[in-house]
């Protein structure tokens, strides 16, 4: 069977995971798709991949599959879909390669890969960012460590999900640890961007006028020109929600921590977030910790009248 023949397993058909299920299958690479959702699992369905919708099912796909890319939240999902009660890896061939793309300490990684290998499994740390749009377009960065055998059988899949593939190193661990360096500038700058459009409607300036602005000056960000247009239309639907950065910047802080570094920057952004769930928020799109600053101000944003609270619900 030729290389670009080779079966993929995807698990975790959200925003992301659906997407690059979707540019695996427009790469040409036979995919199964497997989700709690039924819905993810019909809408992939109907774009022609295959879907596991029982144990059976899901054990013949793995058994065939080359590759599996895991697109869950964080280190727990993955250990309990790796090697839980109900874990894919006793169904794997050996030689098979486990792509994961979850944020987690790169401890977790480091130990995934080491009981992987006791079964005769690969595994590739690849943390991916770019976004709901970029895994639709297979136009993801992914920040990859393995060994080199992982990046060989992982090579198709990347090549359909990634517009770059960052090889870090020739073990798990380094892959992981960029990400969190991601998040950490990722988790600031949507904070950033939701303290400085809410500033700037207190200065009588309205939103889309400044997303348009500054998104020209020298002002912006990668997210700032991504997450402004979201807080400009009142769009807090869960593209990447609050509780993610929760979780990756208590990652951050956890990290900085252990090696006695100050993160004020990091933990300033983290409270906000902290702020945004206890209001509520946690599953709404990550920019609704722009509702925080709204509400602390009275100030009204698009969607979000002054004093709302509920939300903006």
């Amino acid at each position: 069977m030729s290389a670009a023949a080779d079966p993929v397993v995807i698990i975790g058909l959200g925003a992301m995971g659906l997407g690059m299920a979707r540019s695996l299958l427009r790469a040409g690479l036979p995919v199964t798709g497997i989700d709690r959702d039924a819905a993810a699992m019909a809408a992939f369905e109907a774009d022609g991949g295959g879907v596991a919708v029982d144990r059976p099912a899901r054990d013949a796909a793995l058994r065939q599959a080359a590759a599996v890319v895991l697109v869950v939240v964080n280190a727990a999902q993955t250990e309990a879909v790796l090697f839980g009660e109900d874990g894919i890896a006793p169904h794997l061939r050996p030689g098979a390669v486990v792509i994961s793309c979850a944020t987690f300490a790169p401890e977790h990684a480091v130990d995934f890969e080491a009981r992987l290998a006791r079964q005769g499994l690969l595994y590739l740390d690849a943390p991916i960012s770019g976004g709901a749009a970029k895994a639709a377009e297979g136009r993801l960065s992914i920040m990859a460590s393995g060994r080199p055998e992982a990046f060989a059988a992982a090579r198709g899949a990347l090549d359909a999900m990634a517009e770059t593939v960052f090889e870090l190193g020739d073990a798990a661990g380094p892959g992981s640890a960029m990400k969190i360096v991601n998040q950490l500038l990722a988790g600031v700058h949507i904070a950033a961007t939701a303290e400085a459009l809410t500033f700037g409607v207190g200065q009588g300036i309205e939103v889309g006028r400044m997303v348009d602005v500054i998104s020209r000056c020298a002002g912006t960000s990668w997210m700032f020109e991504n997450r402004g247009p979201f807080i400009a239309a009142g769009d807090y639907r869960p593209h990447s929600a609050v509780e993610i950065f929760v979780k990756d910047l208590g990652i951050v802080a956890e990290a900085a921590e252990k090696g006695t570094l100050s993160v004020p920057l990091a933990k300033a952004a983290l409270a906000r977030f902290h702020a945004a769930r206890e209001a509520g928020l946690g599953r709404e799109g990550d920019v609704a910790v722009a509702k925080v600053y709204a509400r602390e101000g009275n100030l009204a944003l698009p969607g979000v009248p002054a004093n709302d609270d509920k939300g903006g619900d």
